[in-house]
């Protein structure tokens, strides 16, 4: 992490400079037809602002976060859950001082950990007949946690693979992927969003589901043909518990990302694609575009008095979402509210009254009232797009939007490269046909294109306005070069004031995208596995041995540093092996790994862990197994000698 330093900008004072402006602009739109110029409104235009050059603290009053860089033993505030894209993993970072603390592997097998490669994290991943891995790569996008009471609790979090359309939730007490799952006649699984409540009981206050959205549209089920009319997308439920799919609607156009509502009531994707195009310029035809809504209770009604389908192989009950099945407020199970070009992004606003879509294609940020689509629901509001309480102008290309929990909004401008600050009633007073309203706040240039963004406890009751951080899709000038492949440009911002503040630059691998921040009181993570919680443990070293069930051989050993309970494994070449270890060291950040040369194995087992691996001991010859893991000052003696017969 690098604070920043280079290539400062103007003072908040001053416009960002004319060439930088018409550069990024023409750059960015060169390949887009049909984007409307903007120029802020709500009064005089609101000039581009800036941070300030040092980056390090926040200097504009009423700003109050100070250093980004912590003295040693000092620990962060904030955890952030990142996506780590096409590693395939969830990263875990510590904020203001933006250090990577661990990466939690899930959908791709992790070299460092052995997941993969164990037995345990193969039965999470899936397996194909023959034992191996069934998919190999990933692209995590989406990353959100549970929820109780309209805060985090703690317990889980989830990330979406929108090429292998999985679902996998991480434990928090020892941040691990337990569970995946693969969503059923699904691809391009993008947004994803846990509700927050029940709505069916309303003492249930916290996370029992998970939303996700298909971005791409498919035959269903997939037979082959061009013939893109008979595409369709899936909205899918999972059991938050389960991780069991719980139900799908069979919608028209199709998924980007998603929102939950604070009551449970409603579940929204944004469309991008309502025209269902199969090519490039198809896609971006219509002048306008749909947030769909979905009504939670009436979708559970309907699949348990069985008005659903299934298809093909799947037993997964599919309701119709379509607009032809859902004219009628009183029995629809959806609503499609129309919104402006191309829209990417949905997000729920802290008050817990509006969603918020913004128009990527069109310069604008639209502003739902929740309570309107459910009076829709219920008969009570005419018109659906009454539901719109605001639609106004904010910049070009906007995408994502989060919140500080005091009515204002920051939305990323890709094609504009920056972060603008706005305020949400003001908004709603303008749109309403009060031009004095000013509700464009701020503006800060960032580096470049920015896509995702979230803001400290931003999508909960208790947003706290203290930090916001941006992800930027180029980093160009930013960080000294590495080659073609450039690091990106995480950018972290000071919102507590009037002014938002940069405080640093962050260079991360490519490709990750979103991200959540929360306080970490939120969590109280577990820093040694509890034995017992390993049917395979070994509780005892004296347990060690190896067991021989004809060519089938047993191996139990534990370490507990500087030395593996077994000095010696002997073997016999064609034996099929399954190594059993189990960690009997009781303190935190002792942990060991265990690799065999010339055979592909090398895991860890943390403090009280068990972990197993199976393989066909095919090599004749001496093979020292060894501690991977620095463990102990006769870390390097720690070993074994594994001899196979031939």
């Amino acid at each position: 992490m690098t604070r920043h330093t280079q290539h400062p900008l103007p003072t908040h004072d001053a416009p960002a400079a004319p060439g930088r402006r018409r550069f990024i602009n023409t750059a960015a739109l060169a390949g887009l037809a049909g984007v409307a110029a903007c120029t802020d409104n709500g009064g005089a235009p609101v000039a581009a602002t800036a941070a300030s050059g040092a980056g390090a603290h926040a200097t504009h009053a009423g700003n109050t976060a100070t250093t980004v860089h912590l003295k040693p033993g000092e620990l962060d505030t904030y955890y952030g859950l990142w996506s780590g894209g096409h590693a395939g993993d969830m990263r875990v970072l510590g904020l203001p001082s933006g250090r990577e603390l661990h990466r939690i592997p899930c959908f791709v097998p992790d070299a460092l950990t052995g997941w993969g490669i164990t037995n345990e994290s193969k039965r999470v991943m899936g397996t194909r007949p023959d034992g191996s891995l069934q998919y190999t790569v990933g692209d995590t996008h989406h990353v959100h946690a549970s929820y109780k009471d309209g805060n985090y609790d703690g317990r889980y979090a989830w990330i979406n693979d929108k090429i292998n359309a999985r679902l996998a939730r991480i434990r928090l007490d020892y941040f691990i992927c337990d569970k995946i799952t693969e969503l059923p006649n699904v691809q391009g699984f993008h947004g994803i969003f846990p509700d927050k409540r029940d709505p069916v009981d309303a003492s249930i206050n916290y996370t029992t589901r998970v939303f996700c959205g298909a971005e791409f549209g498919v035959p269903l089920p997939n037979t082959p043909t061009e013939d893109g009319t008979k595409y369709r997308s899936l909205f899918t439920c999972v059991d938050a518990e389960t991780m069991a799919v719980r139900w799908q609607v069979r919608i028209d156009g199709n998924c980007d990302l998603v929102a939950t509502s604070y009551d449970g009531k409603l579940a929204a994707t944004n469309q991008y694609n309502v025209e269902m195009g199969v090519r490039f310029e198809d896609m971006m035809s219509a002048e306008r575009d749909a947030c769909l809504f979905f009504n939670i209770a009436r979708i559970e009604a309907a699949v348990k008095a069985g008005k659903f389908r299934t298809i093909g192989d799947s037993k997964v009950p599919v309701v119709d979402g379509t607009h032809a099945a859902n004219q009628d407020p009183a029995t629809a199970l959806t609503a499609y509210v129309s919104v402006p070009k191309n829209p990417h992004g949905v997000n729920a606003s802290p008050d817990q009254k509006y969603f918020i879509c913004a128009g990527k294609l069109s310069p604008t940020g639209t502003v739902i009232e929740l309570a309107r689509v459910l009076d829709w629901f219920d008969g009570k509001l005419a018109k659906l797009d009454d539901a719109i309480v605001a639609e106004v102008e904010l910049g070009l290309g906007p995408l994502h939007t989060a919140f500080d929990g005091r009515g204002n909004a920051y939305t990323t401008l890709f094609l504009d490269s920056q972060v603008v600050k706005w305020n949400i009633d003001a908004a709603i007073r303008f749109h309403r046909g009060d031009k004095s309203a000013k509700y464009v706040i701020d503006r800060l240039d960032v580096q470049y294109q920015p896509g995702h963004l979230n803001a400290s406890q931003s999508e909960t009751v208790a947003a706290d306005g203290k930090l916001l951080a941006v992800g930027c899709k180029f980093s160009k000038d930013r960080f000294l070069p590495v080659g073609p492949l450039h690091a990106e440009n995480e950018q972290l911002i000071d919102i507590s004031g009037d002014k938002m503040v940069l405080l640093a630059d962050h260079p991360v691998h490519s490709e990750p995208h979103d991200f959540i921040i929360f306080r970490r009181e939120l969590l109280r993570p577990k820093q040694v596995y509890a034995l017992d919680d390993f049917p395979l443990a070994i509780k005892d070293a004296q347990q060690s041995g190896v067991v021989r069930n004809g060519r089938k051989v047993t191996v139990k050993l534990t370490s507990q540093a500087p030395v593996f309970s077994l000095r010696e494994i002997k073997l016999k070449r064609g034996d099929e092996v399954t190594l059993i270890l189990t960690n009997l060291d009781k303190i935190e950040d002792l942990t060991h790994g265990f690799a065999i040369p010339k055979y592909n194995i090398n895991f860890i087992v943390n403090p009280q862990e068990t972990a197993s691996v199976t393989f066909v001991a095919d090599k004749p010859g001496v093979f020292w197994c060894y501690c991977t893991h620095f463990c102990h000052a006769l870390h390097l003696e720690m070993r074994s000698r594994m001899i196979v017969e031939a």
